[in-house]
């Protein structure tokens, strides 16, 4: 039985990933911010992990909780999209910090503490980014504080992997489409099943050779 942990399964893309690798008979650990989240997820067969990815003692208590384990498939789901800006409106103190340390910080915090449990499974590690976050493909000013943080992401991720992969752990940042959750909300053009879905298919696919890659939800690759 393989081992999925879930970082921000509390609703949207990450609750869906424990529903169905729940479903398909993975022991599914997954992290939740309130309370309320863990019945919820322990109904779809997930074992529930109180989890603040924005504050360090929560992660350094998730150490804990993975001591001698070991991770086949670890997705950091966990983000943030703050102000929904269509130009370069410069962003407050307080939502540039909230973005940032959501979706930067706590992925810096979590991948090395990650490392040894994945790394004894020789397993995947997974980050959900955003096209948004390609520099190459960039087209519009809208959310640059989300696009900025997901770009960091993806050098997070990237340079991740260059020491990760060393320890047989396959490292990839995904796309997973402009999807139907509260944050891509309800005109988004991909149903969170279908993404969810497509992307198990490709991390059950990938190997060493795609170590370090950005995908599109498809396994296509993306432009950094």
């Amino acid at each position: 039985m393989s081992t999925v942990l879930i970082i921000g399964a509390s609703r949207g893309i990450g609750r869906e990933f424990a529903r169905q690798y729940a479903a398909d008979g993975a022991r599914v650990i997954a992290t939740h911010r309130r309370p309320d989240d863990a019945a919820p997820l322990r109904e779809l067969g997930a074992k529930p992990l109180a989890l603040d990815v924005a504050d360090a003692e929560s992660i350094a208590g998730l150490g804990w909780h993975l001591d001698r384990q070991r991770i086949d498939i670890a997705l950091i789901v966990a983000g943030l999209y703050g102000e929904r800006t269509t130009d370069l409106t410069p962003p407050p103190d307080h939502e540039f910090d909230a973005v940032m340390h959501t979706n930067v910080l706590a992925p810096m915090r979590l991948i090395p503490l990650l490392s040894q449990a994945v790394g004894a499974a020789r397993g995947k590690l997974a980050v959900i980014s955003s096209r948004m976050g390609s520099t190459g493909l960039a087209q519009s000013p809208s959310g640059w504080l989300y696009r900025a943080s997901k770009a960091a992401l993806n050098n997070v991720l990237k340079v991740a992997s260059l020491e990760l992969g060393r320890q047989g752990v396959v490292c990839i940042a995904f796309h997973p489409g402009w999807v139907r959750t509260d944050m891509g909300g309800a005109d988004a053009d991909l149903d969170v099943q279908d993404s969810v879905a497509s992307m198990r298919r490709v991390l059950a696919a990938v190997n060493s050779s795609h170590n370090g890659k950005f995908l599109n939800f498809d396994g296509t690759q993306l432009e950094w």
